[in-house]
C-alpha cells in the first residue's frame, strides 16, 4: 500500500504543478518522477540511469516523426491545401448539410496536424461560412473540431497516439485502422448530432474576431493535390500494415514496409508538400525554410513531456509499483481497458492536457499488462487516447482557443466544446469496448 500511496502523490505532484505553480508539464512530470523514484527507494545511480532509459526509450524513434508531422502541418496551413479540402465538402454536401461536411473536413484535415494547426486550417472557412449563410456558428464550428478532436486524441501519426504506441509495444498499422473504425461514430454522435441539438439551445452573443478570412483563392492548390498530400502518410502507412498479407515479391513486400514506416512516410510527404504545395505555389526556398524553423518551438514542449513521461513510466517499473498495481487490479478483476481509460480521464481533467494524460496513463497502466495474457494493446491504445480528450476545461490551452476564436464567452465554452469533448470521450470508450468483445 506504501508503494500506492507514493505513486498517488507522485500523480498528485504532476497536477499541482502544471494546475497550481503553473510548471510546464516536462517540469511537473521530472520532479514527480524524482519524487516517485526517492521514496519507493531506489539508489541514487539507478535513479539516473532508470530516467534516462525511460526517456530514450519513449523518444528513441518519435523525435523525427514529431517534427515531420509539424512541418507537414505547418505547409498545408501555409498553402492553403487544407482550406481547399473544406471547402470541397462543403461544394459537395450543399449548405443544409454543412454540420456533415464540416465534420468530414475535421477529420481529413485533422490526420496529419496538431489540434491547434488544424483549427487554424478550418475556421476561416467555418467564419466565412457564418458571415454569409447567417447561421448559428456552432453548427458549423463544433463538427469541424470534433473531426479534429478526435483524430488528435486517437489516430497516429498523431503525437500522443505514437507514445501511447510505443509504452505499450503495440502495433502502429493495426492501432490506425482500428482508430479509424471507432472514430467515426464518436464524431458523428458528438459533431454534426450535437451540433444540431446544442445550437438551438445555445445563441452565441458575441462574435468571432482573431482569424482573418483568406480570400486569395486563385492562389490555392487544386483539391485534388490538397487530398493527396493530406492523405499521402496515411496511404502509406496502410499500405506497409497491408503489404504482408498480399503475397507480394519480398522485396516489394520489404520496400512497401519501409516507406510505410511512420518516418519515411511524413519525410516523403514533407518533401512532396515543399514542392506541391510550396515551390509550385510560388513559395521560395526561403520560405520554406522559414516556415520549417517555426515548427521547432511547439515540437519541442511536445517532445520534451513526451520524454519525461518515458521517464515516470521508467521509474515505475524500476520500484516495483507497476507489479504492485498489476496484483491489485488482478485481484480486483478491474479490466485494463477499463482502467486506461479512467486513470488518463481524471489526469486529463486534472492537468488539461491530453499528452500528459496519455503518456502518464499509458505509463501507470504499461506494467500492469506487460505479464497478461488477452489484453489487446492497441484497443488499450484507443480507450487511453479516449480518456485523455475528456472534459476540456480552463486549464486546457484548446478550451481557450475555442472560445476566443470562436468568440464565446466561458459559460458558453462550457456548454458547447467540454461537452463535446466528453462526448467523443466516453463513445470512442463504448465503442472499443464492444470492438474488444468481437476481436
Amino acid at each position: 500500500m506504501a508503494s500506492l500511496l507514493i505513486t498517488l502523490l507522485a500523480i498528485i505532484i504532476v497536477i499541482i504543478g502544471v494546475s497550481v505553480f503553473k510548471w510546464h508539464a516536462f517540469i511537473s512530470l521530472t520532479v514527480a518522477t524524482l519524487f516517485l523514484a526517492i521514496f519507493s527507494g531506489l539508489s541514487m545511480d539507478k535513479i539516473v540511469s532508470g530516467i534516462e532509459t525511460g526517456v530514450g526509450g519513449a523518444l528513441g524513434h518519435l523525435v523525427g516523426i514529431l517534427a515531420l508531422g509539424t512541418i507537414l502541418g505547418k505547409m498545408m496551413a501555409e498553402s492553403g491545401a487544407g482550406v481547399q479540402v473544406a471547402n470541397f465538402f462543403v461544394n459537395k454536401f450543399g449548405v443544409k448539410k454543412l454540420p456533415w461536411a464540416m465534420m468530414l473536413a475535421g477529420f481529413i484535415i485533422g490526420i496529419p496536424v496538431f489540434f491547434e494547426v488544424g483549427i487554424l486550417i478550418v475556421l476561416p472557412l467555418v467564419i466565412s461560412i457564418h458571415k454569409t449563410s447567417k447561421q448559428n456558428i456552432l453548427l458549423i464550428a463544433l463538427p469541424a473540431i470534433a473531426g479534429l478532436s478526435i483524430v488528435h486524441g486517437l489516430v497516429p501519426p498523431h503525437p500522443g497516439a505514437i507514445a501511447a504506441i510505443s509504452i505499450y509495444n503495440a502495433n502502429m498499422g493495426k492501432v490506425l485502422l482500428y482508430s479509424l473504425l471507432i472514430a467515426i461514430p464518436a464524431v458523428i454522435i458528438a459533431g454534426p448530432l450535437f451540433a444540431k441539438w446544442v445550437h438551438k439551445r445555445v445563441i452565441p452573443e458575441g462574435e468571432p474576431e482573431l482569424i482573418k478570412i483568406n480570400t486569395a483563392t486563385e492562389k490555392l492548390p487544386s483539391t485534388g493535390l490538397s487530398f493527396f498530400i493530406i492523405l499521402l502518410p496515411v496511404i502509406l502507412m496502410i499500405f506497409s500494415s497491408v503489404a504482408p498479407y498480399i503475397g507480394l515479391p519480398g522485396g516489394i513486400t520489404k520496400f512497401f514496409i519501409f516507406i510505410g514506416s511512420p518516418l519515411i512516410a511524413l519525410l516523403i510527404a514533407c518533401f512532396a508538400a515543399f514542392y506541391f504545395l510550396g515551390i509550385r505555389q510560388g513559395i521560395d526556398k526561403n520560405g520554406i525554410k522559414k516556415f520549417t524553423e517555426e515548427c521547432f518551438l511547439p515540437v519541442g514542449s511536445i517532445i520534451a513531456i513526451i520524454g519525461a513521461g518515458g521517464g515516470f513510466k521508467q521509474i515505475l517499473i524500476d520500484s516495483g509499483v507497476g507489479a504492485t498495481i498489476g496484483d491489485m487490479s488482478q485481484n480486483v478483476h478491474l479490466s485494463p481497458l477499463v482502467l486506461a481509460f479512467m486513470i488518463a480521464g481524471l489526469i486529463r481533467i486534472a492537468t488539461g492536457s491530453a499528452t500528459v494524460a496519455l503518456t502518464t496513463a499509458a505509463g501507470i497502466v504499461a506494467p500492469i499488462v506487460q505479464h497478461m495474457s488477452g489484453v489487446n494493446m492497441e484497443l488499450l491504445v484507443i480507450v487511453t487516447g479516449a480518456g485523455s480528450l475528456m472534459f476540456s476545461h480552463v486549464n486546457d490551452a484548446g478550451f481557450w482557443m475555442v472560445k476566443e476564436y470562436l468568440g464565446l464567452s466561458v459559460k458558453e465554452t462550457f456548454k458547447t466544446w467540454t461537452v463535446l469533448e466528453t462526448i467523443l470521450s466516453f463513445v470512442a470508450f463504448g465503442v472499443a469496448l464492444i470492438v474488444n468483445m468481437f476481436i
